[in-house]
């Protein structure tokens, strides 16, 4: 009797093709993006991708020249020059990782010696970036300017205690010294963050784990609720609908209508919970921030429209969507900050709805950002959901229609 149920059942399970698929392609493609994700691809060389700096010269010497040329010859820094205020706007937009900035002055305070007028102001929400930029440019900028500063502080010492000292023996003791990693050099790299720190700003893992947690458990909560339209047509409940006077589109506007208020409600939520625990300022800019979740929730809606209008079958329907949403959570950076991802993944995520909901709610809590900033992302999470929703209805006619009256 055991054996001829457990037959049955694999029978079954084993009937439903895209079933089987899903279940075994879920975890190969979950190991392969993971893989990817943090560099585990066997014996690729997993060479470092440069990372783009900002830099606005400002003195124009030969000295920040020399700067901008060595520092443009490293392999880990890609410079993209711009004036001071288009560069510090940019980074604060987060477009960019930091600007350098070489004040003007440079030239004479490598003469004399002195602490050099440069200032690097940078994204602190990409902070891993930024502490592989620091490690280059102090090392680079040390064994370019900062030894000629040392040799002049050095020089001026031996002129002022040790009048008429030969040159040759000042350069034999300041070599037996190797003085080149002395903190004393002055060379001083000023760090600031564009992110002005005050109490009305989101602290940063707070809005990650906000952000990222909401949009991922919204896409799994519509793809669930989506699915009863598959029970009812199991049920014999849909093929009853359609014989009234309703069109199969007023059907499945219905039912996106119903998730579209539900996304709302759920974020909402969310928030609020956040605000009330954790002291996530969601008052700071309430237009923006109502905008950007009926944006997501339209976009989170209609994506689950269209996972449920392709899929035949509920286990279908389990399936696809818990692959599909654990996909694009993983990359759009739900499940990981994008800025720990190499390159190529952080280019990829711009295909998931998770990345432009999280960038959107990172633009409010932590940039600052103005609602005319923010436009762009809404309006590619306003796209997403046009496209979902013409797609859906176009399969919900092909594939759940047709089985009804088949």
């Amino acid at each position: 009797m055991i054996l001829t149920i457990l037959k049955k059942d694999l029978k079954l399970f084993f009937s439903d093709k895209k079933a089987v698929l899903l279940t075994f392609l879920m975890p190969i493609l979950l190991i392969s993006l993971f893989a990817f994700a943090f560099g585990g691809t066997g014996n690729s060389s997993n060479k470092t991708q440069a990372i783009q700096l900002l830099i606005a010269d400002l003195d124009k010497s030969t000295e920040s020249t020399t700067v901008v040329s060595n520092l443009d010859a490293l392999d880990e820094v890609r410079l993209v020059p711009k004036s001071l205020d288009e560069a510090i706007d940019l980074v604060k937009k987060g477009k960019y990782v930091g600007v350098l900035i070489l004040n003007q002055g440079l030239q004479d305070s490598v003469n004399r010696g002195t602490t050099l007028p440069m200032e690097l102001k940078y994204d602190a929400s990409r902070q891993i970036e930024m502490g592989m930029l620091q490690s280059v440019l102090m090392q680079e900028l040390m064994s370019t300017i900062g030894k000629k500063q040392i040799k002049t502080k050095m020089n001026s010492y031996f002129d002022e205690n040790f009048a008429g000292m030969p040159q040759h023996l000042k350069n034999k003791i300041m070599s037996d010294m190797d003085v080149t990693g002395s903190k004393s050099s002055g060379l001083g790299l000023k760090m600031t963050s564009v992110i002005k720190e005050d109490s009305k700003k989101g602290n940063l893992g707070l809005i990650q784990a906000v952000a990222g947690t909401a949009i991922m458990m919204l896409l799994f909560s519509i793809a669930g609720i989506g699915g009863g339209l598959l029970d009812e047509k199991d049920a014999g409940t849909l093929k009853r609908l359609l014989y009234s006077p309703l069109k199969a589109t007023d059907i499945l506007f219905g039912k996106m209508g119903a998730a579209l208020i539900l996304a709302i409600l759920q974020l909402v939520v969310m928030f609020v919970f956040s605000w009330l625990v954790f002291g996530l300022p969601i008052f700071k800019d309430v237009t923006a921030l109502v905008l950007m979740i009926l944006a997501t929730a339209f976009a989170v809606s209609s994506f689950g429209m269209f996972l449920v209008a392709i899929a035949k079958t509920r286990q279908q329907l389990q399936g696809l969507s818990t692959i599909v949403i654990l996909v694009m959570s993983a990359v759009g950076g739900s499940m990981v900050p994008l800025f720990v991802m190499p390159a190529i993944m952080q280019k990829i995520a711009v295909v998931s709805v998770n990345y432009w909901g999280i960038q959107g709610f990172y633009d409010i809590f932590w940039r600052n950002l103005s609602v005319i900033d923010i436009l762009p992302k809404m309006g590619v999470l306003l796209g997403i959901g046009l496209v979902m929703s013409l797609i859906s209805v176009s399969l919900f006619k092909k594939n759940i229609l047709k089985l009804i009256y088949a």
